[in-house]
């Protein structure tokens, strides 16, 4: 059973205005908008069944809870869920870095057996080849199972960051945050 605890009331430009649709939402409908920020069944269900959250900084530390307590098989259906995109960028060389990243895609593919994913919301758009490129370089020397926790990590990254933009808040307050770039392996 729901903890019954005291709810922000909305006003107009409210950011709280999204939690508060979340919090009356349907277990089927909150669980619907929480696997479009990480396609983990068991997370969404989580998320779902802890409702209600006072305040969204309370949604994403239960996320980022929820991300940290996911098992093989969770991370595993989330990342077959994720999409195979490559960060785009223009000008001088772009062809060539799209060129050199599609090429580490499939390596990093044929190797661990899933897409890369690597959040780089805190890159500005002139980085992220360069990021994705350097992340893929790096993990692509990693064994399966550092592999598997960075991936994690990223996973949990990308979820509190589209938690965050469905939140209408900012993801990295608090010890969260962390600057541009792939995740340190281990973590």
């Amino acid at each position: 059973m729901p903890l019954s605890l005291p709810l922000p009331t909305p006003r107009d430009g409210d950011p709280c205005r999204p939690l508060l649709r979340l919090n009356a939402a349907s277990v089927a409908e909150a669980e619907r908008t929480l696997l479009g920020c990480c396609r983990c069944d068991r997370w969404a269900h989580r998320l779902a069944a802890h409702r209600p959250y006072p305040d969204p900084d309370s949604l994403l530390a239960a996320a980022d809870e929820a991300s940290y307590d996911m098992t093989h098989t969770d991370i595993a259906q989330a990342l077959s869920a994720e999409p195979a995109d490559h960060p785009v960028t223009e000008g001088p060389g772009a062809l060539a870095a799209h060129t050199a990243l599609r090429a580490a895609h499939a390596a990093y593919e044929a190797r661990f057996g899933h897409t890369f994913v690597v959040c780089l919301d805190d890159c500005r758009p002139e980085e992220r080849v360069d990021v994705a490129l350097v992340g893929l370089r790096t993990r692509l020397g990693h064994d399966q199972d550092t592999e598997r926790a960075v991936a994690a990590e990223e996973l949990r990254r990308l979820a509190r960051c589209r938690l965050a933009r469905l939140l209408g808040v900012a993801p990295h307050a608090g010890p969260a945050a962390r600057p541009c770039g792939p995740a340190p392996p281990g973590r």
